[in-house]
């Protein structure tokens, strides 16, 4: 039996397992790992966050529970169909696909319409659900969503049979597919990962062939990593041995988005073990940078207030908290001062190699 046949199975006898429950006259009832900040701890050896041992018992008898149990039978049931005939819907489609009302009497004949979910976020959130129950991510099941990550740099992968050489794409880059585990690493022969926080940087450093001059593999998510692109950093760091440098404006978003790429986030705590690389390590911008690299004031920008509270959540994350950390976060919550990668250009338009450079060699990266 295939990995996906098995993966198929495994679903269908958990939907048969609930119908049977309804057919004996007894109340179906899913026990599901609660995704909630309560139930998500900080592994401090494996350095990330993970989902703890709390778990939800979603009833269909209970008013409070029934619209959400009823809205996971419905999401279990397309993702089941969709698999039996062996198609790869996203999951706006799978959004679209159970999207519709329901139209009933009471029984003193009054008209009720009720939808089966009226935002996307109602379905994504189901079919986390059903992740988390059955430990079927949802790459596994066929199930996809845009994927941002593009490549660059000396390394050769082989998808759906054909060779594709990362190397080989003059201005443009190798798009990653939505389940990385299925693309095949033939060949790497890079001395670093570069994760670049902004798609504009990471074309620049293309165009400017980079990656050729230091031997590395240029990735971008075009911002909040996705997790194929998280998945495809982290094998490169565990199977390859690679060292992981994150690029990122100099504010507490791009230190946040570093963060995810290292620890995981809340939301996807499930799926840290797979998407989380603990060894990545933040190059910068860091605040001080705007000291250390003597950035001119017209380059710096004054913080928002969205931006001193985000910088205050992070302050209170276990892994910022080394004196490293706490200084550069500090240092930001007395200056309000915040900066973007393209102001390291002050000192000359080729002075973002330098930096990147210098701060590789020297080791001025933080952990």
């Amino acid at each position: 039996m295939g990995e996906r046949a098995r993966f198929l199975k495994q679903l269908e006898e958990w939907g048969a397992e609930l119908a049977k429950s309804a057919l004996s006259l007894r109340e179906p009832v899913m026990e599901i790992p609660a995704r909630t900040l309560g139930n998500t701890v900080w592994d401090e050896r494996a350095r990330m966050l993970k989902l703890g041992p709390e778990k939800i018992r979603r009833r269909f008898l209970d008013v409070k529970e029934s619209r959400r149990f009823m809205q996971t039978v419905l999401m279990l049931s397309l993702i089941v169909e969709a698999m039996r005939a062996d198609v790869f819907p996203t999951i706006r489609d799978l959004y679209y696909n159970g999207k519709h009302t329901i139209v009933f009497k009471d029984p003193l004949g009054r008209v009720h319409r009720e939808n089966t979910w009226d935002e996307q976020a109602e379905s994504n959130g189901v079919i986390e659900d059903i992740e988390v129950a059955t430990n079927i991510l949802r790459e596994e099941m066929g199930v996809s969503a845009d994927v941002k990550g593009k490549v660059v740099g000396p390394i050769v992968v082989r998808s759906q049979g054909y060779e594709l050489d990362a190397s080989k794409f003059g201005e443009t880059a190798l798009s990653l597919p939505v389940n990385v585990d299925a693309l095949e690493i033939i060949k790497v022969e890079a001395s670093y990962v570069l994760v670049i926080e902004k798609d504009a940087i990471f074309q620049r450093l293309v165009r400017e062939k980079f990656w050729s001059q230091e031997n590395a593999v240029l990735i971008t998510a075009k911002g909040m990593p996705d997790r194929a692109t998280r998945r495809f950093v982290k094998r490169l760091n565990e199977e390859y041995k690679l060292p992981v440098y994150v690029l990122t404006d100099g504010d507490p978003y791009g230190i946040y988005i570093y963060s995810v790429y290292k620890s995981g986030s809340i939301k996807l705590s499930y799926e840290s073990e797979r998407l989380a690389t603990p060894n990545a390590k933040f190059l910068g911008v860091a605040p001080l940078d705007i000291e250390r690299y003597k950035i001119p004031d017209q380059f710096v920008i004054k913080a928002t207030d969205r931006d001193v509270k985000r910088a205050q959540e992070l302050l209170k994350y276990p892994w910022f908290q080394n004196d490293v950390w706490r200084k550069e976060l500090e240092y930001f919550l007395k200056s309000k001062k915040k900066v973007e990668i393209e102001a390291l250009s002050a000192h000359g338009l080729k002075y973002l190699h330098d930096y990147i450079k210098d701060k590789i060699k020297n080791n001025k990266f933080i952990d």
